[in-house]
């Protein structure tokens, strides 16, 4: 929620706590579910992966981030693979961008590209039991297809430089809002 930065600039707490939700949190889940639904020989998992790990070649300045949803992107294909013959389906969808409070500091507000969540859910709730790796948003599957026709280099320097643009926005932001000292005379 601190918003794109170096990697040097994330406390480790920062970084525990992405590790923590992202990675951590995907396999107890996983891990609690599973057993009933082997029992009941059915089930479906649905992970919420990013972009920025399988959409993008890089994801500049969420470095942590990027790469704890491309954990979630490779532990749901590979149990997808694992459990399918037991009636359970595991899939990680991937969104870009949705106007959630998490990017409320680098996007203003929705778009039909930047959907609200109520409006990206409808789509995620019928692509479950489909592709063990998916893009349910309309939109986002089209700006995933145009981005695959650019040449990597290309896509990373234009991701780093939207990106550092919305650090510094919000590194502004931020000073902004400190309190100004006061001095006494």
């Amino acid at each position: 929620a601190n918003g794109p930065r170096f990697l040097h600039e994330n406390s480790m707490e920062d970084i525990d706590s992405i590790l923590k939700v992202n990675i951590g949190g995907v396999c107890w889940v996983t891990k609690a579910v599973l057993p009933g639904m082997l029992k009941r020989r059915r089930g479906a998992i649905v992970n919420i992966g990013s972009g920025s790990s399988v959409i993008v070649p890089s994801f500049p300045f969420s470095a942590i981030y990027a790469a704890t949803k491309a954990f979630v992107a490779t532990f749901s294909r590979t149990l997808c693979i694992e459990y399918k013959e037991y009636g359970i389906d595991v899939q990680c969808q991937v969104p870009l961008y949705v106007a959630t409070k998490m990017v409320s500091n680098s996007i203003d507000g929705s778009s039909y590209f930047v959907p609200t969540p109520e409006k990206y859910s409808r789509g995620s709730v019928r692509w479950i039991g489909y592709e063990s790796l998916c893009i349910p948003y309309l939109a986002h599957a089209l700006q995933a297809y145009l981005l695959s026709q650019v040449a990597d280099p290309v896509v990373n320097h234009v991701v780093f430089h939207t990106k550092l643009r919305m650090r510094n926005k919000i590194l502004l932001q931020q000073e902004s809002t400190k309190p100004l000292l006061n001095h006494k005379h």
